[in-house]
């Protein structure tokens, strides 16, 4: 598939006009092709970042809005049941992200254009791109269009199933978008006689600590452990910045 280069065409997509396409452009520049093509100054990676935290700040405010009786923990677990890898690469297929995504040759050739990693980045990118050029209500009119299937039609069903999922799956699939690494847990401690004991867990990834938690099995302990780890990173949303080595 060639390069894209009618940009129009996404922007009709997307239902937002940019005044500076060089902001879109940037954003559909992967490191790949910047390295292959000397003139091309930057990538999209540090719009990746900011769009990461454009992201989060537009699907926390639509989930206040929407569930405004959830607590919390709740909003944390529904926030982290959107925004992952995943589910980005899904709704940047909605868009044909992949198709206006500038690429080099091996990247082209490996099928980067359907690689869910760069379909996450690009829609990251994208959205900071839309934040920096229009300012944060269009970013969150562009969020609430493109999650609509999440956040309007299914409000009540949506709540149910992202509730519904155990705490340690959750917790992996936070951990797996934001660092591709799956946590571990350890058997701290055991207390009490054979029938009644108590068994204390903690969460790590790698020596970094999460949380703690206890119960009367250990997969007991594990779960309050992955719900109390979810609480500390939507209470810190810089606690799973990106690690050495994590990538």
């Amino acid at each position: 598939m060639p390069q894209a280069t009618d940009l129009g065409k996404l922007q009709d997509q997307l239902e937002y006009r940019f005044r500076n396409k060089e902001l879109l452009l940037r954003a559909l520049i992967h490191r790949s092709f910047a390295y292959e093509n000397q003139d091309v100054a930057v990538d999209n990676e540090t719009l990746e970042f900011l769009g990461d935290s454009v992201l989060g700040l537009a699907i926390s405010h639509l989930l206040i809005e929407i569930f405004p009786d959830c607590d919390e923990g709740e909003l944390s677990r529904l926030r982290s049941s959107i925004v992952n890898e995943r589910e980005l690469a899904q709704i940047a297929l909605t868009v044909n992200l992949g198709d206006f995504l500038f690429l080099g040759k091996g990247e082209e050739l490996s099928g980067g254009r359907q690689k869910s990693s760069l379909l996450a980045n690009g829609l990251e990118a994208l959205l900071a791109a839309v934040y920096l050029d229009g300012g944060l209500d269009s970013a969150i009119r562009l969020v609430k269009k493109m999650f609509h299937n999440y956040l309007e039609y299914r409000e009540e069903d949506f709540l149910l199933k992202a509730l519904d999922k155990d705490y340690k799956t959750q917790l992996q699939e936070i951990t797996q978008a934001r660092l591709r690494l799956i946590p571990t847990y350890f058997l701290e401690a055991e207390e009490g006689p054979d029938h009644d004991k108590t068994f204390f867990m903690r969460v790590a990834i790698g020596e970094m600590v999460l949380a703690h938690g206890s119960g009367k099995s250990k997969k007991e302990a594990q779960q309050e452990a992955a719900r109390k780890a979810i609480d500390e990173i939507g209470k810190d949303s810089g606690l799973l910045e990106p690690m050495s080595g994590g990538q």
